[in-house]
């Protein structure tokens, strides 16, 4: 069943060596609809994004609710194989794992033929499309993701915005990335977080359903925006 509750953070405060981050910032995350956050370093995006999945305190309650929660690290199990890894929700929760799923999983990932390589044999790459392999068996209906494509070759890294976006297609999606273009590719709303306390700047919607085409002239002024936006933000 798919959940009918937006993720909503009411009043939330965070300071960082006395330094006010944000205070009162008021925060709505639409139900089935990826919304992607961009904003400068430091202006409290990951923390915003740990407090929706209950592991920061902002100062306020929030409603703790199942997730699926990718880090910027890709926190794999040395001792497991990829599929094991892929799995490792399932078998902490005692439930039998579906081998073959995450085998499709790894296949889809560019990973089919290293299922059973150990992290320490395979690159930084490879560890973090088999991290998000794992995030997207979860099949949770909140998905919360923190800069889930850096650190990857551009080839790879389009190939993987383009099937997130559409093993995602009618969950509910926050994303952290630094990259405008990729959230004008993946996301239906993209939202800017920064100042000083940080605010949440209006929601800018493309048209049409992600994943949009890399070309797609709409979405190079849209950047051109959003770039402007960032460096203004940033100064």
């Amino acid at each position: 069943m798919r959940t009918s509750q937006p993720l909503i953070l009411r009043n939330a405060r965070l300071t960082y060596a006395d330094r006010v981050i944000f205070d009162g910032l008021d925060a709505t995350f639409a139900v089935g609809r990826t919304t992607c956050l961009l904003g400068p370093s430091g202006c409290g995006k990951t923390t915003l994004l740990k407090a929706l999945a209950g592991l920061a305190d902002v100062g306020v309650p929030v409603e703790k609710r199942p997730v699926a929660w990718m880090a910027q690290d890709d926190l794999l199990c040395p001792w497991l194989d990829a599929r094991a890894n892929v799995t490792l929700g399932a078998r902490l929760r005692g439930e039998r794992p579906d081998d073959a799923r995450a085998q499709a999983l790894l296949e889809r990932v560019g990973l089919g033929d290293r299922a059973a390589a150990k992290p320490e044999r395979l690159s930084g790459g490879q560890r973090q499309r088999v991290a998000r392999a794992r995030t997207l068996y979860e099949e949770r209906e909140i998905v919360l993701m923190d800069e889930p494509f850096s650190g990857l070759d551009a080839p790879t890294r389009w190939r993987l915005q383009d099937l997130a976006a559409t093993l995602l297609a009618g969950r509910t999606v926050v994303l952290v990335t630094h990259d405008p273009r990729e959230a004008l590719r993946v996301g239906h709303d993209i939202r800017v977080l920064a100042g000083r306390p940080a605010t949440l700047g209006p929601v800018l919607s493309p048209a049409g359903p992600p994943p949009r085409a890399l070309d797609a002239l709409d979405l190079l002024a849209l950047e051109s925006r959003l770039i402007a936006e960032l460096a203004a933000a940033a100064a």
